[in-house]
């Protein structure tokens, strides 16, 4: 079965890409072992947010007496919840499957596990198709540790937790990064005690120390415990609880934590072990992850990797600008490469983190000189109406031409903010710009002039 192209895994990559092939007139084969969408969708940012929407209003109404609003309890329905968050899963699946059957004609749909058979030949279920154009977006899954009695005791995944119908009594989490914390904060807003439990001496290995310090101490505001510089060495499940033993970096001091269940939030894995790769010729990383050029191309022609199973940066639209640098090149004659693309993400925590270019570490490892500004949100005039000011704005500057190098703002909605940055970073623009602009008063965004504002040189 001979098809103009073939996509394994119909992540935010995928889909996009077999639906534009399509449109070209293109015999596209889309292969899918479970649902269409992708993570994002089923068991990511759809899921995910809408929990962490439904947890903010039970923060509201529990701490509602802070606004002085009457009192409430924010009682919580499990079981509703995951219904509301069970309803748009369906309903964006939905959409998806209504899309490909609108290009039935062009675009076919083959259920199961695609396995490499040669450089051009796939097999799924027990048919071979066959292309001179392979699309590889299969994704990531739950890296679980190697812990003597976790397999024994049972953990929950990222994937597991939200179809919790009755609420941890005590929610340990393994792993102080972004899955680790939304789900941690999400819980205890919900009304779990929440401990998280981390390798190294910070949360958010990625970010800056005084961006991390700050979310912490805002987590830890809301009855979040920490135990870093720890590793978890033994699980045990001892009448319906779970004992976990922790060496510490302290002297090697050994703890015991006892919880009602534990989350396993400790980074993720490729999915290609079962790819058939090594059929195919392709290389991969020590760690499974796909080796791509600047333009997603493998080391065999004619085939492609996209998303989270090239590694870098996990997020959907990073995968959807990976679609966009594909397409681009292979149908509208473009030279579109990942080289120098500023990467926006967030953090969807309350307060969220919103990212984008250089941390201030990674800036001064390359040796420029830079510009740098911090300011407290409680510089903001938006967020003390709000009594929401928990969090800081930062910029990292080249003092060379002025532009910007990388930002975070850890802010309510720090996640839309961040999206000036980044729009001022594609334009090439000096930060400076900022100084001279119009902002809505009173709105956080207004912030960002009092941020560029007091750049300067870095010591």
């Amino acid at each position: 079965m001979k098809y103009d192209a073939i996509v394994i895994g119909s992540g935010q990559a995928g889909n996009p890409l077999s639906q534009k092939l399509a449109d070209q007139g293109w015999k596209v084969a889309l292969i899918e072992k479970e649902h269409l969408g992708g993570t994002c969708i089923n068991t990511g940012c759809t899921p995910t947010k809408t929990m962490v929407m439904c947890a903010q209003v039970a923060h509201y109404a529990r701490n509602a007496a802070r606004w002085g609003v009457g009192p409430s309890d924010g009682s919580i329905d499990l079981a509703k919840i995951v219904g509301i968050k069970n309803k748009i899963v369906t309903s964006f699946r939905g959409g998806l499957e209504r899309k490909v059957e609108q290009r039935k004609e062009k675009l076919l749909l083959f259920r199961g596990s695609a396995r490499f058979v040669s450089p051009r030949q796939v097999k799924v279920r027990d048919q071979v198709l066959e292309s001179e154009r392979i699309f590889i977006n299969t994704g990531t899954h739950s890296n679980v540790p190697r812990v003597e009695g976790l397999d024994q005791a049972g953990y929950l995944t990222n994937t597991t937790i939200m179809e919790l119908t009755k609420l941890p009594e005590h929610l340990l989490v393994l792993g102080g990064g972004y899955i680790g914390l939304e789900f941690g904060q999400m819980f205890r807003r919900f009304g779990s005690r929440v401990t998280v439990v981390h390798t190294g001496g910070r949360l958010l290995n990625r970010e800056d120390p005084d961006v991390a310090e700050d979310l912490q101490k805002a987590l830890e505001a809301e009855g979040m415990k920490f135990v870093l510089n720890a590793n978890s060495t033994r699980v045990q499940k001892k009448n319906g609880q779970i004992s976990l033993s922790l060496e510490t970096e302290n002297g090697g001091k050994t703890e015991t934590l006892t919880g009602s269940h534990v989350l396993v939030a400790t980074g993720r894995r490729p999915n290609t072990a079962d790819l058939g790769l090594e059929e195919a010729g392709v290389e991969t990383t020590t760690q499974g992850f796909v080796k791509v050029n600047n333009r997603l191309e493998t080391n065999v022609p004619g085939i492609w990797a996209l998303g989270d199973v090239k590694g870098g940066p996990a997020f959907t639209h990073i995968s959807y600008n990976d679609f966009q640098i594909v397409y681009g090149n292979l149908i509208e004659g473009k030279s579109l490469t990942t080289d120098n693309r500023p990467e926006p993400y967030a953090v969807f925590t309350d307060p969220q983190l919103g990212r984008v270019g250089m941390t201030e570490q990674e800036a001064r490892e390359t040796g420029r000189k830079l510009k740098i500004n911090k300011i407290p949100m409680t510089w903001v005039a938006r967020a003390i109406e709000r009594d929401e000011t928990a969090g800081l704005m930062k910029i990292i500057v080249d003092a060379k031409d002025d532009r910007v190098l990388g930002a975070a703002i850890l802010a309510t909605e720090g996640g839309e903010l961040i999206h000036v940055i980044h729009t001022l970073m594609m334009a090439g623009a000096p930060y400076t710009l900022l100084k001279g602009a119009i902002y809505i008063h009173p709105t956080l965004a207004e912030g960002l002039w009092t941020l560029v504002d007091g750049v300067k040189p870095a010591d």
